[in-house]
């Protein structure tokens, strides 16, 4: 089996994914519930500008709690 970033374009998505972890992590997300949250608003047609980090409209399931 290929590793998947062997290819220019494998090393471009590899980078995309890890910036949206990495700053999903520094905005106080969850990054799994997160991405889960992206793909279904894509998937869904949802709009998009609720996807950004800062969106008030991100479902509090996505948010760690602080403490």
């Amino acid at each position: 089996m290929r590793p998947f970033a062997n290819t220019p374009n494998g090393a471009n998505a590899s980078t995309l994914i890890y910036s949206v972890i990495q700053s999903a992590i520094l905005n106080n997300l969850i990054p799994q519930k997160y991405l889960t949250f992206i793909f279904d608003t894509i998937q869904s047609g949802g709009d998009a500008s609720l996807l950004v980090l800062w969106s008030d409209e991100i479902p509090e399931s996505c948010k760690n709690k602080k403490s």
